[in-house]
């Protein structure tokens, strides 16, 4: 009785064991080289003064395996560290002044403050969690699937395609290390099984237990840090949820589990939803984005290829790649075997989950193709959607697409396999190669080779099944053998893994700019110089920054400053990512810019070369303004093109006339150009709090060159008073005469 009962338990449990063996396997660089799953390769190899840095060692540069995918030392990485390093200063991650004269922290959502993961922070060193954090993901998704295929009645070894599938799909490789999108995807089917689960128990308490899944899963993929994605995720919960709800008895009751389930996410994310919907709200999401109608922004009909060749139009990671715009984005490759074990689905079962299935699955991948419906949502522009890119909907092609291949992998394994797909399958390829052939497309050639052996030991290990003597079972494992290399070939070349010593290491230029304690920013005339939000993780604050939700005021801001002129029009020139470089507009200097990095020589009267690393020279700006002072003037601007005209406006000394948007009452201060003795000394400048130490002999404005944002409030000797926008985006407060503690404090709003 005890060994069946053994054997029962090791039957439920090898699978997943099975799956954690074969992601160690994939992440054995990281797991027993101690390589990071991120591109760190390419902050010593792409960009100064690491560069400078290194080049003793690399005089043309470190090698770097994907120049693709920089993002995630470029946002996900910093905006993670200074959210981590406030937990730890007991504060909450509120306010980030490192990046575009300030921008918000919490409410920008990809910084992921609330994530339950963030908690192995606290146990392990930042680099090596954030390791543990990218090796999870494959990890958490394939056992989550398992786990909800078994519910769906498939077996265990059908089951390990699905979740293998799921877990190492194109999707998933193009998105691995930015820690943030797979995060926000892989709860969808453990959100699917908790579903199941309630349409199914009678068990009140097993009701309770499997509400707690599902509202703590659709939170944890809320939290993850990927808005779009979270989308996708609750789009698919609620269609399968009222699909669900249409073959259930017990209606009501469903109603009633759902509605206190949705009610208690909402409450649990308040924190984070209130304060990114404000952010929103004020940036330029709206105005400032690529355009849809431009190549790439919908799959390619002709990359559809792409699913049976990953990179017939090449690859980035071998500098070949031929397709249009980006690669990662139109890469839903679930392998060769798996994709035959779909279309066996497709064409000879009539299950009720497999047709919701391929019908889900091809309405989606219509929506990422430029068909005439995907886009409606651009057309009439619809908040949100019609700013994001349908490509990633590929997420819940590759979902559908693994379950498809679970339930095909079962009949294989039952005997019920057919020919008719293999057929087509074959056709396919041979169309294929008749067309790299006949156009010598070499790279194609060259990239259709492996995907073409994968069919043959396919249709080989398929046909065996023909001999009676041959167990499926052992087919199965060949199969699956076979998919697992295929896939874990395909990630391996695309994923770069890289030494810890090249991730954000130190340069003299960085010790020099580290050792000025005073209050300033920096600002390159190249962006292959201080990229935007390195200087996050240094703790120097630049002009630049990189965000898809920056203020829209700090844009419009840059424009002006870029353009030379008061011309606030959208589009700016840039999108998303703000690297000034007009270092001779007055704006800069307005912006407390007091080093300007370049890797040219500089000719400017306002300039003095005080360092040089390598290629890269540090410049000091001589006609920098302090981060607070005072004046005691101010111009009154209707509008803000009024404003924009005025602070662009040459006679305007803005070092003693502030421009305001409202008017103050007479009485309110007494106006003069005269030079007042007065001091304005930052004695505390943290993340969430400025502390001046302010002292003037007139009342007057004291202006902080730190981003307007309703967060914030300010208090003078523990009094609150008001802010008011001033010079277009900063802010102003009136102090009266004499000694003052001013206090700005960043508050949660809700």
């Amino acid at each position: 009785m005890n060994w069946l009962r053994i054997k029962k338990n090791l039957e439920k449990i090898w699978p997943p064991i099975f799956i954690f063996l074969v992601v160690i396997i994939f992440f054995w660089k990281f797991i027993f080289k101690g390589l990071l799953p991120i591109p760190a390769d390419t902050i010593v190899g792409m960009y100064h003064p690491w560069r400078d840095f290194l080049a003793e060692q690399y005089s043309r540069g470190v090698p770097f395996k994907n120049f693709l995918i920089t993002d995630p030392i470029r946002q996900q990485y910093p905006w993670r560290q200074l959210v981590i390093d406030l937990f730890r200063k007991r504060e909450l991650p509120l306010w980030n002044p490192y990046n575009f004269a300030g921008t918000p922290l919490l409410a920008n959502f990809q910084s992921a403050p609330f994530y339950i993961f963030n908690i192995l922070f606290f146990i392990f060193n930042f680099t090596t969690t954030w390791g543990i954090l990218i090796f999870l993901q494959p990890l958490l998704a394939g056992i989550f699937m398992y786990f909800y295929l078994r519910k769906l009645k498939v077996s265990p070894l059908a089951g390990l395609v699905g979740s293998l599938v799921f877990a190492f799909c194109g999707f998933f490789i193009a998105w691995m290390e930015w820690g943030t999108i797979l995060h926000s995807g892989l709860w969808l089917p453990l959100i699917l099984l908790s579903i199941e689960k309630l349409t199914s128990y009678e068990l009140q308490v097993k009701k309770y237990i499997w509400s707690g899944v599902f509202v703590f899963s659709l939170c944890q993929s809320f939290f993850a840090g990927h808005l779009q994605t979270f989308f996708y995720v609750f789009l698919f919960s609620l269609i399968y949820l009222i699909w669900k709800f249409t073959r259930t008895q017990d209606k009501k009751s469903l109603i009633y589990i759902f509605a206190i389930c949705c009610l208690l996410f909402a409450i649990f994310t308040l924190i984070q939803w209130k304060s990114t919907l404000q952010l929103i709200k004020l940036s330029a999401r709206e105005t400032d984005h690529a355009d849809w109608r431009q190549p790439g922004w919908f799959i390619p009909w002709k990359h559809l290829v792409q699913f049976f060749a990953p990179d017939f139009f090449g690859n980035p990671t071998t500098l070949n790649y031929w397709g249009e715009w980006n690669y990662g984005e139109f890469v839903g490759y679930v392998g060769v075997i798996p994709l035959l074990f779909a279309l066996y689905v497709v064409f000879f079962l009539k299950t009720k989950y497999l047709m919701l299935y391929v019908f889900l699955g091809i309405l989606f991948l219509s929506f990422a193709l430029p068909t005439p419906w995907a886009k409606l949502p651009y057309i009439f522009k619809i908040p949100l959607i019609s700013t994001s890119q349908p490509t990633r909907l590929l997420f819940l092609v590759d979902f559908c697409l693994a379950v498809l291949a679970a339930f095909g992998a079962q009949q294989i394994v039952a005997r019920k396999q057919k020919l008719k797909p293999l057929f087509i399958f074959i056709l396919i390829y041979g169309v294929l190669w008749l067309v790299v052939l006949k156009w010598q497309l070499v790279v194609s050639q060259r990239n259709l080779i492996l995907p073409t052996a994968m069919l043959v030991g396919g249709t080989i290990l398929l046909g065996s099944l023909n001999f009676q003597k041959i167990p499926p079972k052992l087919v199965f494992w060949g199969l699956l053998l076979l998919t697992i290399f295929d896939l874990f070939r395909f990630g391996w070349k695309f994923l770069p893994f890289t030494k810890k010593e090249w991730l954000f290491p130190s340069t003299e230029v960085i010790n020099f700019l580290k050792k000025d304690q005073r209050i300033f920013r920096i600002m390159a005339t190249d962006r292959r110089i201080f990229p935007p939000n390195f200087s996050t993780v240094y703790k120097i604050q630049d002009v630049a920054g990189y965000d898809p939700l920056y203020l829209l005021r700090y844009g419009e801001l840059i424009a002006a400053s870029e353009r030379g002129k008061p011309d606030i029009s959208s589009p700016f020139g840039f999108n998303r990512i703000i690297t000034p470089q007009n270092y001779n507009s007055r704006i800069v200097d307005l912006l407390n810019v007091k080093y300007i990095l370049s890797l040219a020589d500089l000719n400017s009267p306002k300039l003095d070369l005080v360092f040089k690393e390598g290629e890269t020279r540090v410049y000091y700006n001589k006609y920098f303004f302090p981060r607070a002072f005072f004046v005691y003037n101010y111009q009154f601007a209707e509008n803000k093109q009024k404003a924009i005209e005025l602070l662009m406006d040459e006679k305007i000394d803005l070092r003693k006339k502030v421009i305001l948007e409202e008017i103050l009452p007479a009485e309110e201060i007494k106006l003069t150009n005269e030079d007042v003795i007065n001091s304005a000394v930052v004695e505390n400048y943290s993340e969430n709090q400025v502390i001046i130490d302010a002292r003037t002999a007139k009342k007057g404005f004291l202006i902080l060159t730190d981003s307007y944002y309703p967060g914030w409030r300010v208090f003078v000797d523990s009094k609150e008073t008001k802010i008011f926008r001033a010079n277009y985006n900063f802010r102003a407060i009136i102090v009266p005469p004499g000694e003052h503690k001013v206090v700005f404090e960043y508050k949660r709003t809700f």
